[in-house]
C-alpha cells in the first residue's frame, strides 16, 4: 500500500456528477503520480465508482496495485423514474439494502467483482456498520474471516466513523486494517481515547480517511460555505481551522499539507486516503503530500491547545 491512496467517493458523483472522461483522467493522474492504493465501494454512486475504477485498473498489472472495496449494502436494481440518487449525483437506478449476513457479504463481493471486471480485491471492509453493528460483528466479520482463510482476499477490516465501535471490533475480532474517516485529523483526535491504543496493542493498521473533513481543511484559508462532515461548516470550525492555518503558515506549511501529513505522525496509521475528482486535484494533493512538514509545527499546535496533548509528535 502506498501511503497516499485514492478514495472513490467523488468519482461516484459525491456532491456533483463526474464525466467518464474526467474520471479516467483522474485515475490516470493518480497512477502516473505513483499512487498504488485505490479504495472504492458499492455505495459510491450505487456502483459507478467501482465500474470506473475497474475500467482503469483492468489495464494495469494486477500485482502492481492494492484495491479495496466494501460490503454491507447490496444494490438492487429499480426503475429510476427520473430520480437522482439521494447520496450521489447519479440516476437512481438501484436501491441499497443493508445485509451483513454471510450470503450477503459473498454476494456483495461477487457483484463488485463483476462491476469492476476484476478477479479479486485485496482488502475488504465492513462499511458504515454503526446502526447494524451486532450483525456486522456476529455475521459479517466471520464471513470476512472465511474469505481471508480461503485466500479470496488478503486483508479484512471495517470502515466507519464510530471509533468506539471500531475499538470493540479490534478487541473482539481478528482484523487487519481499519478505514477511519475523520477521527484522527487536525480537527478531531478522538481516536486517541481508545481506538489507536487498541490498534497498537493488537497490531491493526489504520488508513485515515476524510482528512479534509469534506473540504474545510482542503482550503488554504477556509471561508464561509466550506464543507465540514458533508454539511456547511459552523463558525467555530472555521475559526479553529483558520487559526491552525495561521500557525501552519508560520512554518511555511499550508493547511492541506498539514491535514494530510498529520495522521501519519501516529505509528498505528499506515496511510491516508483522499477522494479526488480531477487530474488537477490529484496533482495538487500529491504535491502537498510530498511537502516536508517540520516536527515543530505539531509541537506548536499542541502547545497552543489546537492538538490533543497526547498526540505522539517527535520531541
Amino acid at each position: 500500500m502506498t501511503e497516499l491512496g485514492l478514495g472513490g467517493g467523488p468519482l461516484g458523483g459525491l456532491f456533483q456528477p463526474v464525466e467518464d472522461d474526467a474520471a479516467a483522467a483522474t485515475l490516470a493522474a493518480a497512477w502516473e503520480s505513483g499512487i498504488r492504493y485505490f479504495d472504492t465501494a458499492p455505495h459510491y454512486g450505487i456502483g459507478l465508482s467501482e465500474r470506473l475504477f475497474g475500467e482503469f485498473l483492468r489495464e494495469q498489472p494486477r500485482d502492481a496495485f492494492t484495491l479495496s472495496t466494501k460490503v454491507g449494502r447490496l444494490l438492487v436494481e429499480q426503475d429510476p423514474a427520473g430520480r437522482t440518487d439521494e447520496a450521489f449525483q447519479v440516476p437512481a437506478t438501484h436501491r441499497r439494502v443493508w445485509d451483513f449476513s454471510r450470503d450477503g457479504i459473498r454476494r456483495s463481493l461477487e457483484d463488485s467483482l463483476v462491476r469492476m471486471g476484476l478477479e479479486r480485491v485485496d482488502v475488504l471492509y465492513l462499511h458504515d456498520a454503526g446502526e447494524h453493528f451486532e450483525a456486522a460483528l456476529n455475521d459479517g466479520y466471520p464471513a470476512l474471516a472465511e474469505l481471508r482463510a480461503e485466500g479470496v482476499v488478503r486483508a479484512i477490516g471495517a470502515g466507519m466513523e464510530n471509533a468506539e465501535l471500531l475499538t470493540t471490533l479490534v478487541r473482539e475480532a481478528d482484523v487487519d486494517v481499519l478505514m477511519l474517516p475523520g477521527r484522527y485529523t487536525l480537527l478531531d483526535q478522538s481516536a486517541l481515547d481508545q481506538l489507536l491504543p487498541a490498534c497498537q496493542e493488537r497490531g491493526v493498521s489504520i488508513i485515515a480517511a476524510a482528512v479534509f473533513h469534506s473540504g474545510v481543511l482542503a482550503q488554504l484559508r477556509p471561508v464561509e460555505g466550506a464543507m465540514f462532515g458533508y454539511q456547511t461548516a459552523p463558525a467555530a470550525v472555521l475559526e479553529r481551522a483558520n487559526r491552525i492555518a495561521e500557525i501552519c503558515a508560520a512554518h511555511r506549511v499550508t493547511l492541506p499539507q498539514a491535514a494530510m501529513a498529520f495522521p501519519l505522525t501516529h505509528p498505528a496509521v499506515a496511510g491516508v486516503v483522499v477522494g479526488m475528482r480531477s487530474a488537477e486535484e490529484v496533482r495538487q494533493n500529491v504535491s502537498s503530500f510530498a511537502a516536508a512538514v517540520p516536527a515543530q509545527l505539531w509541537r506548536d499546535l499542541c502547545a497552543e491547545g489546537w492538538l490533543d496533548e497526547r498526540v505522539p509528535v517527535p520531541r
